[in-house]
């Protein structure tokens, strides 16, 4: 019988899964895959089978609770998953946990006490931590006798240097966790395995990616590993975001308490849902909708987007010593051409050329072959990685 695994992304407002069948020595094939959207609103389970044709898109009844939105979600695809096309269940399921902090740099069988260690770290990434714990409990509660792999956003990062990791704290504080971790681990491993698809030799050298979703950062490759990253202890760092702030003075963070009296769940709830996009427009977080309005406001946090991305791009070339490729990849980087025209026209003094043909097609390649620096479009595949390291990890 082949064996089968499980994989999840559960975020705040969507829940991402794929089937794998998996045999020793082979890699991972894909089975159905699917997405519940929507929670919190009007929740939707879509599941398709490994062609792309629809198994299953039904909505789901809508409840008040986030939390209890996104338990009675869960129920429905592991329902979902019990039918007739799957009936023995998953052989095991890996989740996608984004923070791992000091002590998690590979995926990890879940234990109870590992569980406990990703539960202190829920301050770090409240936006995303609960959900990714939650699932696993959920999973953990079905099958309680399948083993629960979790594979960490943070680990890819771990290659960094202790400067590039460090902030200018005293030691203790340093040794107590505080410090640069960086995310989006999962998508820049995916994204470093396919570079010498399409880059050949150059996929070793000097590579810069921009994974550009609703999160947002940068990460500086040299040899395919993370030289260094935009994001730090926490996803609020780095780049602007849809709803999050993104790089700030942190004596700003000291006047919105002191000076104007906000508490820190305030703050918190400010500098995670309330700014990136949607604070700066007014209008949404959604890329796609700032693109087609004609409002001013929405015209200046594009504007104030691709500025931050520009910025950060300096640095992470700086740090690299030159730049031989930028990738995009992640929603708005795969789908918008719009901002990789703009960020490409920023980074012309880096020797970057682009083909206007080739970006308005998201061909894989976008920069003219007499381009000095190439920059490309790759879409990243997230669960696959968690496939990859899940099968490893039990030796499958």
């Amino acid at each position: 019988m082949k064996k089968s695994l499980l994989v999840i992304n559960a975020g705040s407002s969507s829940i991402r899964f794929a089937q794998f069948e998996l045999a020793a020595g082979a890699l991972p094939v894909r089975g159905m895959r699917g997405h519940i959207e929507g929670l919190g609103r009007a929740p939707q389970l879509i599941v398709q089978d490994r062609l792309g044709g629809c198994v299953t898109q039904r909505a789901l009844d809508p409840g008040g609770d986030p939390a209890a939105d996104h338990a009675s979600a869960l129920v429905a695809l592991f329902d979902c998953i019990a039918g007739p096309d799957w009936p023995d269940g998953p052989h095991a399921v890996a989740h996608r946990i984004v923070h791992g902090g000091p002590a998690f740099v590979h995926p990890v069988r879940v234990t109870p006490d590992v569980l406990a260690q990703l539960q202190e770290l829920v301050p770090l990434a409240p936006l995303h931590q609960p959900h990714g714990l939650a699932a696993l409990r959920a999973a953990a509660a079905r099958w309680p006798e399948v083993p629960q792999i979790a594979c960490f956003d943070t680990a890819f990062h771990a290659t960094r240097s202790p400067v590039e990791q460090a902030f200018a704290l005293p030691l203790p504080l340093r040794d107590a966790g505080i410090r640069r971790y960086g995310f989006h681990g999962l998508s820049y491993e995916y994204i470093a395995g396919v570079l010498p698809l399409h880059l050949g030799a150059l996929a070793s050298g000097r590579v810069v990616v921009a994974h550009l979703g609703n999160g947002a950062s940068l990460c500086a490759m040299r040899g395919r590993k993370s030289v260094a990253t935009t994001m730090g202890m926490t996803p609020l760092d780095g780049l602007m975001m849809g709803t999050r702030c993104g790089r700030i003075d942190p004596g700003a963070v000291l006047h919105l308490i002191r000076g104007l009296g906000m508490t820190p769940d305030e703050v918190e709830t400010l500098l995670y849902k309330h700014s990136g996009l949607l604070g700066t427009s007014g209008i949404s977080g959604d890329m796609r909708v700032l693109e087609a309005s004609s409002e001013p406001a929405a015209g200046f946090a594009i504007d104030l987007y691709v500025h931050a991305i520009t910025r950060e791009l300096g640095a992470m070339v700086a740090l690299l010593g030159g730049l031989d490729a930028l990738v995009f990849t992640a929603g708005i980087g795969e789908h918008s051409a719009r901002i990789r025209e703009r960020v490409c026209r920023d980074a012309a003094w880096l020797g970057i050329e682009l083909s206007g043909g080739a970006n308005e097609a998201a061909e894989t390649r976008i920069s003219t072959p007499r381009s000095r620096a190439s920059a490309w479009v790759i879409p990243t595949h997230e669960a696959r990685v968690i496939a990859h390291q899940a099968s490893a990890l039990l030796a499958i």
